[in-house]
C-alpha cells in the first residue's frame, strides 16, 4: 500500500495546479466568448463571418490537437512562450491559451441561445431612442441573456474543469498526469488511485454544478 501523504506524490498540488487552470480559463473564456458572441449577432457581415467560421472550426476540432497545437505550434515552432522561460510554467501558460480558445465557443453559443430569448421588441425600443448597437447589446441584451443561462455556463465551468486533464499531455503537472505518474508506479493500487482522482473531481465539480444552478433559478428573467 502506497502512502497518500507521501512527498512523492503532491495530490493536493496536483488538483492545485487544475483549479488554477480551471479558473483562468473560465475567466478567458468568458471574455472571449462574450466578444465572440458580439461579433455573431453584429450588423457588420465581416465580423459575423468571422465569429461563424471561428465557432464552427474550433468547436469541433478535439481539444487534445488544440492544446498539442498550442505546445508545438506556439512554442517549438515558433518560440512564443508567452513570458515565461520555465517549461512548466510556459507549458501552463500555453494550455490556458487553448482552453481558452476551444471553451469560449461553446461560452458564445450559450450566449447566443440566451440572446435569442430576449424578446426583439426591447432591442428595437433601445433603438428607437437612439441606443446604438453595443449600447443595445451592453446594456439591453447581454444582461438578460446571461441570467437566462447560468444553467449552461455552469454545464460548462464543469466540462472545463474535467478538460482540464488534456493538459497532461504537454507536460502541465496537473491532476491526470500525477495519478497516470501514481497508477504506473503503485499498479497494485490501481483502483484506490483511480477513486482518489474521481473523487477529487466530483468535489471540484459537484458544488460548482448545485451553487450554479441555485443562482439560476435566484435570477431567472421572469417571462
Amino acid at each position: 500500500m502506497f502512502d497518500l501523504f507521501s512527498e512523492d506524490y503532491d495530490i493536493l498540488g496536483a488538483f492545485w495546479v487544475t483549479v488554477q487552470l480551471t479558473v483562468l480559463s473560465a475567466i478567458g473564456s468568458l471574455i472571449w466568448g462574450t466578444i465572440l458572441v458580439a461579433m455573431r449577432v453584429s450588423p457588420v457581415p465581416v465580423m459575423r463571418a468571422f465569429g461563424s467560421g471561428y465557432v464552427n472550426i474550433v468547436r469541433n476540432t478535439p481539444l487534445t490537437v488544440i492544446i498539442v497545437a498550442c505546445s508545438l505550434g506556439l512554442s517549438t515552432t515558433l518560440g512564443w512562450t508567452l513570458g515565461g522561460d520555465d517549461f512548466d510554467e510556459s507549458g501552463f501558460r500555453l494550455a490556458v491559451l487553448g482552453f481558452i480558445a476551444y471553451t469560449s465557443t461553446f461560452v458564445c453559443e450559450s450566449l447566443r441561445a440566451g440572446i435569442n430569448t430576449v424578446p426583439v421588441g426591447q432591442a428595437e425600443a433601445a433603438r428607437a431612442l437612439g441606443f446604438g448597437f453595443l449600447q443595445v447589446l451592453t446594456l439591453v441584451v447581454l444582461p438578460q441573456a446571461f441570467r437566462s443561462v447560468i444553467a449552461p455556463l455552469a454545464s460548462v465551468l464543469i466540462a472545463l474543469t474535467k478538460n482540464t486533464t488534456v493538459a497532461a499531455a504537454i507536460g502541465v503537472a496537473e491532476a491526470a498526469l500525477l495519478m497516470k505518474e501514481m497508477i504506473e508506479n503503485e499498479s497494485d493500487a490501481i483502483f484506490l488511485v483511480t477513486a482518489i482522482f474521481a473523487l477529487g473531481f466530483v468535489i471540484l465539480t459537484l458544488p460548482t454544478g448545485l451553487l450554479l444552478g441555485w443562482v439560476a433559478k435566484k435570477v431567472a428573467v421572469k417571462r
